[in-house]
């Protein structure tokens, strides 16, 4: 069916990059050229390395060639033309064939092993810019893509990038082998020569068509593989909803489709690449026939021996294979420049800014200090039409704990990511430390301020490795956090305490027990401000209470929480109530009560859901 469908459909990459935009020919080959040199520039060693070798098995295989062109006059001719034999002759002809052997493999060697760690090299390289330059983005650019096409973006991209890599050193050393293969013919006779310039600019017409028709196909079937990642890895994320939906047949259906077509893109690609593939076998086959067929004439004429004709043949054997890996290069050659375009369009996006000084910075308070936050006129839009935050200004002092309460939609989730630094609003500004936070330095955004979610997210590593994420704390100090945190009860219980390694997203923990984990990462760096978006939500009011009362005892941070127990938003110094995105009112949470009603509602709302 998804064959069906691919039929008359124009390739379009689905991807976010817009449409493929095809490289043909000549264009494709100096694109390609242009990436290796940038790629060999980041690691160059190894990949000149294996060049080297390459060039001495190229030199070594012509070497087998005139070295058995000799043996074949000197040794085999003369004992079948007068039954004549010299021993030391033999003994010659048989240390040079084990001589050059020695090179050809010493070469092989050198050259796979440079070529396979200058490959891993850069391809390492490039994940790791690809996934720090993601990073670097804000949160509304990445919440804008599908996981499994960022994935693609840091391991698939960068395998295709780099698929060139592995035989250009080959190839490389196939254009040496081309260039003293050619030498050594029309020296030994000329005739010969012009057969091997026959070949080579027929094997380069080849691999020009192949180019034009691979190009398009090629960059299709590597966007799709981003499409089917993101199904993928989307299908597995919801599994738990997917079953609940008993939606498993409805998935399976939609990731069927996206593979299809991946499929189709692929078989495609594939079909081209049989048939250049079968070309390139054929064209030096018919060149030994050819070479048999011209060489027996010269022989006859008396221009060349036997042992010439016998060495040209078994040079143009010799050269059947290493022919063949310019196909491979040129081959991957698509895919690689697909991959690459993929890549280049991640490293153009905006670099994680250099840290500055701690002046520059905002650096006023020191670490731990409670931090002083102002927002002025705050709005977000998130382009829609009604704005989720609007003209929302407060100031909360050093050490102070703020309440944010309202329904539904309010906007209060987002106004704590505004307030953490990540996610700009589209008017107004956030003050930190009499700072503006968009100016101060990320690194030290990042250790005055640290959230936690209502859904947190864990590591697969130990309790400990989750709590200690930058390795600073003793084990000492990891008790303490998680003390605070009111885990440490709890942890001491796993099997090996802190050292316990937990499943995949904390999947051996309750909901309760994330969140403290979460709450202790977040405690761990000494922030200055501590934002919870209803972070306590799945721990009972009396552990709830006791977290609170901790975080809110004076020389603690400045808190702002997402609260809807009444309890802890009792524990505020001030409650600011947001309705469709505006702040209606603020103050202390008995005086809401008694003067706005609409507060007072929903408070109760909340207090008669916890009594149900």
């Amino acid at each position: 069916m998804a064959a069906r469908r691919m039929r008359g459909r124009p390739y379009r990459a689905v991807g976010h990059h817009g449409p493929v935009d095809p490289t043909p020919g000549a264009a494709m080959l100096r694109r390609g050229l242009g990436i290796v040199r940038r790629e060999v520039a980041l690691h160059p060693v190894p990949f000149l390395v294996a060049v080297f070798g390459a060039a001495v098995y190229a030199v070594a295989s012509v070497a087998t060639s005139a070295v058995l062109a000799r043996i074949v006059d000197q040794v085999i001719t003369p004992r079948f033309d007068g039954g004549a034999f010299s021993a030391r002759s033999a003994a010659l002809a048989a240390a040079a064939i084990v001589g050059v052997g020695v090179a050809r493999a010493a070469g092989v060697v050198l050259r796979r092993t440079a070529a396979s760690i200058a490959q891993a090299s850069v391809r390492t390289t490039l994940a790791g810019e690809v996934v720090d330059r993601m990073q670097a983005q804000p949160l509304a650019w990445l919440r804008e893509r599908p996981s499994g096409e960022l994935l693609a973006h840091a391991h698939a991209d960068p395998e295709a990038a780099t698929e060139v890599l592995g035989p250009l050193p080959f190839a490389t050393g196939v254009v040496v082998l081309v260039v003293v293969a050619a030498t050594w013919l029309f020296a030994s006779d000329w005739v010969l020569g012009l057969v091997a310039l026959v070949v080579f600019p027929t094997l380069v017409a080849v691999n020009v068509v192949y180019q034009r028709r691979v190009a398009t196909p090629a960059e299709r079937a590597q966007d799709l593989v981003g499409s089917v990642t993101a199904a993928a890895h989307e299908s597995l994320e919801g599994a738990l909803v997917i079953k609940v939906l008993g939606a498993e047949e409805r998935e399976a259906e939609r990731f069927a489709d996206r593979a299809g077509h991946l499929r189709d893109a692929k078989v495609h690609v594939a079909h081209l690449r049989a048939g250049f593939e079968a070309t390139l076998d054929a064209v030096p086959a018919l060149a030994t026939v050819l070479v048999v067929v011209v060489g027996a004439w010269r022989i006859q004429e008396g221009a060349v021996t036997v042992g010439t004709l016998v060495g040209a043949v078994s040079l143009f054997t010799l050269m059947i294979w290493p022919l063949r890996l310019i196909g491979f290069v040129l081959g991957d050659l698509p895919r690689s420049v697909a991959g690459w375009n993929r890549i280049e369009a991640i490293l153009a996006l905006p670099a994680r800014p250099e840290a500055g000084a701690p002046e520059a910075a905002g650096a006023g308070a020191g670490a731990g200090a409670p931090a002083r936050v102002e927002a002025q006129g705050v709005t977000v839009a998130h382009g829609g039409a009604r704005p989720v935050l609007a003209d929302v200004s407060f100031t909360v002092r050093p050490g102070a704990t703020v309440a944010l309460v309202g329904p539904t939609g309010a906007g209060k989730t987002t106004l704590l990511l505004v307030l953490a630094g990540l996610l700009a609003p589209d008017e107004g500004r956030v003050v930190l430390d009499d700072a503006p936070a968009d100016g101060l330095d990320p690194v030290h955004r990042a250790g005055r301020v640290a959230i936690a979610f209502q859904d947190p997210f864990l590591f697969g590593g130990t309790v400990a490795q989750n709590v200690d994420v930058a390795g600073t704390l003793a084990p000492a100090g990891i008790v303490e956090t998680l003390r605070r945190a009111d885990a440490d009860r709890f942890v001491a219980d796993l099997p090996h305490g802190a050292a316990t390694r937990l499943g995949e997203r904390g999947a051996t923990l309750s909901g309760g027990q994330r969140q403290r984990i979460a709450l202790a990462r977040a405690l761990a760096r000494t922030p200055g401000l501590l934002l919870l978006d209803d972070a306590t939500s799945s721990v009972d009011p009396v552990t709830e209470g006791r977290i609170l009362s901790r975080l809110t005892r004076p020389g603690g941070p400045t808190v702002v929480l997402v609260a809807s127990r009444a309890a802890a938003i009792a524990l505020a110094d001030e409650v600011l109530f947001l309705r469709k995105g505006r702040l209606v009112a603020r103050g202390p949470h008995q005086q809401l009560l008694e003067e706005v009603p609409a507060y007072r509602h929903l408070v109760e709302a909340y207090q008669r859901d916890r009594h149900r």
